[in-house]
């Protein structure tokens, strides 16, 4: 699927008119729904391919701002983020689609403001993905990572899989990192990614 996709981006930017744009931005989307999919088909079947070791947070976190900055661009979303020394015991890839799950869901609940990234001082190794969007209601917090929950917002939008979150609290796991998320009605939400581990636990 991947190399039709591909093929069609290549042909929407000869020319740069609105109707290639919107079809562009159509097909990132279907390319979201593409990874998700392989990503959920290797997670089922326990598939081992991490690779763990030290990587500068900031490289991963780069990597998955310039693939929705075509996004930000379109929505008109201002991103705050001034970069990290942190580094960090993980997994590259699987750690790059968790954040970039989040900025895709940060974008598709903010319709106006801004998004920022940091590394919370109050507490060491966490990375804060924050936006101004429109929240997620107290009652379906406890909930948002069950697997096809898509709460309140997902069936006001009609647009959500519930997904999305669901395989990035496994791989999380999987990465033996944590996740969590705050959020308050009509003023947006703070997903926290506790990096922490400790060298031993690659042996």
């Amino acid at each position: 699927i991947k190399a039709p996709i591909a093929v069609l981006r290549v042909l929407t930017q000869r020319e740069d008119t609105k109707e290639n744009q919107e079809m562009r931005s159509e097909l990132f989307r279907i390319e979201q729904y593409v990874d998700m999919a392989l990503c959920y088909a290797r997670l089922g079947k326990d598939a081992s391919d991490l690779v763990l070791q030290e990587y500068a947070l900031d490289t991963i976190i780069r990597k998955a701002i310039r693939k929705y900055a075509g996004q930000f661009i379109r929505k008109k979303i201002r991103l705050v983020y001034s970069g990290t020394d942190e580094r960090a015991l993980t997994d590259e890839k699987w750690l790059g689609f968790v954040i970039g799950q989040l900025l895709s869901n940060a974008l598709k609940y903010t319709k106006k403001g801004k998004i920022s990234i940091y590394m919370r001082a109050e507490e060491p190794h966490t990375l804060v993905i924050q936006d101004t969007g429109i929240g997620i209601r107290q009652e379906d917090l406890p909930r948002v990572f069950e697997k096809g929950f898509t709460g309140y917002n997902g069936r006001e939008e009609g647009r959500s899989t519930g997904i999305g979150l669901y395989l990035s609290g496994k791989i999380m796991k999987k990465l033996d990192h944590g996740i969590r998320i705050e959020s308050e009605l009509g003023k947006g939400t703070r997903v926290f990614l506790e990096l922490g581990r400790k060298k031993m636990d690659l042996y």
